[in-house]
C-alpha cells in the first residue's frame, strides 16, 4: 500500500496517477491530551487504520495526484536518524574532493567508526514543499538515500529480526551545507529533509539491499547506483541504532548516498526515484530572509 499526506494533512491512497482521499481512517487514531506522545501515532496504528482504508476506499473520493501538494508521508517523527559515508565509492569522491570533505576528517572515516548521526526533525518536508536553500555563498548538495520508518518499538534488535521492525519506506534527499562543522549541524536547516513522495509498506519491498536508486538534476543523471552498494545494510543500521537508543514508531533512517553528490541552487529542479517506490519532483528555491 501507497500513502501519503497531502492538502492540510489528509490521508491519500495512492494508486497510479490517482489519490483516494481515505482521511476518514485517521478517526481509529486514539485522542491525547498533553504531554502527547514521543512518536507517529499513524504508524503506530497502522495495521489498524490500513485495514480501515480498505473497508473505505471503494466509496472515497478520488483525486488527481498531479494536482495535490505532497507533504511528508510520516508527521510526526521522534527522530530522524542519518548514516553517513555508507557507499563506498561516495566516501572516495569525498576523500579526494576537498569542497566535499571541507578538511573535515570525519569525511574520511568508515561508518563502523563514525557511527550515526541526527537530523533535526525541524528539517522534515515533503516534496510538494521544496528545498530553501540557506548560505547561498556555500556549497549546497543533493544526496538520495533510501528511507525507512520504524513501524514499532525497536531495542537492541539484532540484524537478522531487524526488518521486522520496519513499517515502510520512502525517497530521502538529505540535503547539507558543506563546511567544518558537524555533520548534524549542516544538515538540519529547515527542509533539508526532504521525504516522500509516500511510504510504501514494507510488505511491498521485500529486499531493501536491492534497490536502483537516482538522481537527476535539471535533467542530467548525476547519481545512479543501487542500495546493494550499501556498506551496512538496513538490517545493520537498525541494528547499530537500537543499539544506542530505542526506535519508536515513525522514526526515520535515511541510509546513505552513492557517490555524485553535485551542488544546487536556486532554481533548480531535483527528480529523486528509487525502484519499487516511485519518483519525486522537488523544486529548489532560496530561503527568505
Amino acid at each position: 500500500m501507497r500513502l501519503c499526506r497531502f492538502g492540510e494533512s489528509r490521508l491519500g491512497l495512492v494508486q497510479g496517477s490517482k489519490v483516494t482521499d481515505v482521511t476518514a481512517a485517521l478517526d481509529l487514531l486514539p485522542a491525547y491530551r498533553y504531554p502527547l506522545p514521543g512518536y507517529d501515532l499513524l504508524i503506530a496504528n497502522l495495521e489498524k487504520v490500513t485495514a480501515r482504508i480498505r473497508e473505505i476506499a471503494s466509496s472515497s473520493q478520488v483525486l488527481a495526484l498531479e494536482s495535490l501538494r505532497l507533504l511528508s508521508p510520516v508527521a510526526n517523527p521522534g527522530k530522524i536518524i542519518a548514516a553517513p559515508v555508507n557507499y563506498a565509492k561516495h566516501m572516495s569522491e569525498v576523500a579526494s574532493d576537498s569542497q566535499l570533505s571541507a578538511g573535515n576528517p570525519s569525511h574520511t572515516i568508515t561508518i563502523q567508526k563514525a557511527g550515526l548521526f541526527l537530523k533535526a526533525n525541524s528539517a522534515l518536508v515533503g516534496a510538494g514543499e521544496g528545498i530553501a536553500l540557506r548560505h547561498l555563498d556555500r556549497r549546497n548538495d543533493h544526496e538520495v538515500e533510501l528511507a525507512v520508518i520504524i513501524g514499532k518499538r525497536a531495542n537492541n534488535v539484532r540484524a537478522k529480526d531487524a526488518l521486522d521492525y520496519v513499517a515502510g519506506y520512502s525517497i530521502g534527499l538529505d540535503i547539507t551545507i558543506r563546511g567544518s562543522e558537524d555533520r548534524s549541524f549542516r544538515k538540519s536547516p529547515d527542509s533539508y529533509m526532504v521525504l516522500g513522495p509516500w511510504l510504501v509498506t514494507a510488505d511491498e519491498v521485500p529486499n531493501p539491499g536491492e534497490l536502483n536508486l537516482s538522481i537527476v538534476l535539471n535533467g542530467e543523471t548525476k547519481q545512479d547506483s543501487n542500495t546493494r552498494f550499501m556498506t551496512l545494510g538496513v538490517a545493520e543500521l537498525i541494528e547499530m541504532s537500537s543499539s544506542f537508543y530505542t526506535l519508536h514508531p515513525g522514526d526515520i533512517i535515511i541510509t546513505g548516498t552513492p557517490e555524485g553528490v553535485s551542488p544546487i541552487v536556486p532554481g533548480d529542479t531535483i527528480v529523486a526515484a528509487i525502484e519499487t517506490i516511485g519518483s519525486m519532483e522537488v523544486k529548489v528555491r532560496a530561503a527568505e530572509v
